[in-house]
């Protein structure tokens, strides 16, 4: 009985988090389908008709297909990037002991605790001096190393995870540093490195603090801009602004299906050594 009874708690606290967790997404999304006074009326019941010219309107008020376009740009680069150099980062880290590195972890470490808004004025005076203001590949650079450190340590624990007689085979038949890495430790870090791209590309998707600061204008800014956009001009049309929300979190939505599979795995296998 009490087996029974500990069970149905399992299963509900189970439906619990899910509900909370599918609950606002599915509101945005039937609300993106209203219209302005069935979202104020009954804001929680479906819609009479779903309204596709919410999304047609979105896309007329703010220029969310540039911003689009930016935002991939911006997402697919600064995870490459990121994940290209703090892949080989995070190899050495997890397989040479030498001077200094505890060190340069703990400086990793203590990263994590700087507030992003003590960067905006050192990083607007770098990113400006430099001829980078209002670029793409401002943007880039910046969120390659505001991802560092979380990359880093994702990565690093998985690496700790492959046992090195791997490696050690490689060497002896020949293989250089270089050749290691990426034709043995590479390919067999697939989970590992799922994990950390997903969280570097939502970081690049959604960030908004840097975004709004080190651009100006259409031709550099990322879609959560657009969203400020619309609650600025435009918050009347609660439908229209629903719909354009919509436009902006379902690419991570789906790059996160994609790669649950990696993201778990990784995380698991990273716990276990990390």
């Amino acid at each position: 009985m009490l087996k029974k009874g500990l069970g149905v708690l399992k299963y509900g606290f189970v439906i619990l988090i899910v509900l909370l967790s599918l609950g606002p997404f599915l509101w945005v999304l039937l609300a993106s389908f209203k219209t302005n006074a069935e979202i104020l009326s009954n804001s929680l019941g479906w819609p009479s008709s779903f309204r596709f010219s919410n999304y047609a309107m979105a896309f007329k008020i703010a220029p969310i297909s540039r911003f689009y376009i930016n935002s991939v740009i911006v997402g697919i680069f600064g995870t490459v990037l990121n994940l290209l150099l703090l892949g080989m980062a995070g190899y050495v880290l997890a397989r040479f002991q030498f001077r200094g590195k505890k060190l340069l972890m703990g400086a990793f470490s203590l990263s994590l605790l700087i507030p992003g808004a003590a960067m905006l004025q050192p990083l607007y005076l770098t990113v400006n001096a430099l001829g980078l203001y209002d670029k793409l590949i401002g943007l880039i650079i910046v969120y390659t190393g505001f991802g560092l450190p979380v990359s880093l340590y994702i990565l690093s624990s998985y690496f700790l995870t492959i046992p090195k007689e791997m490696e050690e085979s490689a060497y002896l038949d020949g293989a250089s540093f270089i050749q290691t890495f990426f034709r043995i430790i590479l390919p067999i870090s697939k989970p590992g490195f799922g994990t950390a791209g997903v969280m570097q590309f939502l970081l690049c998707w959604n960030e908004f603090q840097f975004a709004i600061i080190l651009t100006t204008g259409n031709q550099s800014r990322t879609l959560p801009l657009a969203l400020y956009y619309f609650k600025s001009q435009f918050a009347s049309d609660y439908g229209v602004m629903f719909a354009a929300t919509m436009v902006v979190i379902i690419p991570s939505i789906l790059v996160y299906i994609l790669l649950q599979e990696q993201v778990v795995s990784g995380l698991a296998a990273g716990a276990v050594k990390g």
